[in-house]
């Protein structure tokens, strides 16, 4: 059992190791910033596109692009994108895929933490074992090879490039039996993984929003043509924009926060605490912490790491509904009581 909770090893590409615990100390408060080392791409990696993957990138961004025609502007619409992003991003992705599933870090009734994950599966961030097992992998092998995003590769490689190239080792038995054994054991998400189930699901929940705006526009208007105005502003900023604005929120945490940052621990990878991501995806930019901690549910460790999909934890847990939590220690806390550091957040570096 590695830091995670989970069982896993090493793929094929590498001699079966012990996971390495996290070793943890105090940052030096005068250590000059740590230079990732140059990686090459993980060697399972293929010159082939991912063309599903490609495609759909294209066409969201695409898609999105149709919040400038002035016709399809709406107030309404622009909250709808920070709203959802919580709703879908913060509790889908960031408590559903990432805090609950991938982690541990608490315990749901099967039918909120089903709930959470098709909220996740309406970011279209793949299915849940497929996006686990790769976190879980990340983990294991943070910065260093075979990490599927490491920025150590390059900053774009981190943040895109890895999705749209071909991992042949994601195709295969071995990686979700190493990684998502657990979560593949239930049929729900056993479902979601095969065909096409997570992109009609996604179609469901936008035609959803065009109806919902479609019928308050109409209520509001009294005419069919103001319900379709509303109805589409709701489908492009609600649904489209929401959708990309998730996604490089997401993508910023496997780049940004392994590259730029403060440190509360010393980490055995480059993970840091990222201001701009901690405040805009509600607490998954307190990336240092997290890796330090990984099964922890709270991501922000200082008073001023604001963790608004941790409140919602926490607020589960006071109604009952949340159990085993796995809340900061006062020992996780000490080891990071000499604050913000600038400089080396790996230990070994200096």
């Amino acid at each position: 059992m590695d830091s995670l909770g989970v069982a896993v090893s090493d793929p094929p590409t590498r001699a079966a190791k012990p996971a390495r615990p996290a070793k943890l100390a105090r940052p030096a408060k005068r250590a000059r910033p740590a230079k990732p080392t140059r990686l090459k791409r993980p060697s399972t990696v293929t010159g082939q596109i991912f063309w599903v993957y490609a495609f759909g990138f294209v066409a969201l961004h695409l898609l999105a692009l149709m919040a400038f025609v002035p016709w399809l502007f709406s107030w309404a619409g622009v909250v709808s994108v920070f709203v959802g992003n919580y709703v879908f991003g913060s509790l889908g992705i960031n408590l559903g895929y990432h805090r609950l599933l991938t982690h541990r870090g608490l315990i749901v009734p099967k039918w909120l933490e089903h709930t959470l994950a098709l909220l996740g599966v309406c970011c279209l961030q793949d299915a849940p074992a497929r996006w686990i097992a790769i976190h879980r992998m990340h983990h294991q092998h943070s910065d260093e090879q075979p990490d599927p995003h490491t920025p150590s590769v390059d900053f774009f490689w981190g943040h895109l490039r890895w999705l749209v190239y071909q991992n042949r080792y994601f195709g295969t038995s071995d990686f979700y039996d190493r990684y998502a054994r657990d979560i593949l054991k239930d049929p729900f998400y056993f479902r979601l993984e095969r065909g096409f189930m997570r992109w009609w699901i996604y179609l469901a929940h936008a035609a959803l929003f065009y109806l919902a705006g479609l019928a308050i526009g109409w209520w509001m208007t009294g005419n069919l043509s103001g319900g379709n105005q509303f109805g589409l502003s709701l489908l492009v900023w609600g649904v489209f924009v929401r959708t990309v604005y998730c996604w490089h929120l997401t993508w910023a945490v496997n780049s940004l926060t392994h590259l730029w940052g403060y440190c509360n621990y010393q980490v055995s990878d480059h993970s840091r605490n990222n201001w701009i991501i901690g405040f805009t995806n509600n607490g998954e930019g307190w990336h240092n912490n997290h890796h330090a901690f990984p099964r922890c549910a709270a991501h922000g460790h200082k008073w001023w790491e604001l963790d608004l999909t941790y409140t919602f934890i926490v607020l589960l847990e006071k109604i009952g509904v949340a159990k085993n939590v796995v809340h900061p220690t006062r020992e996780h806390l000490k080891l990071g009581a000499t604050g913000p550091d600038e400089g080396s957040c790996r230990l070994g570096d200096s």
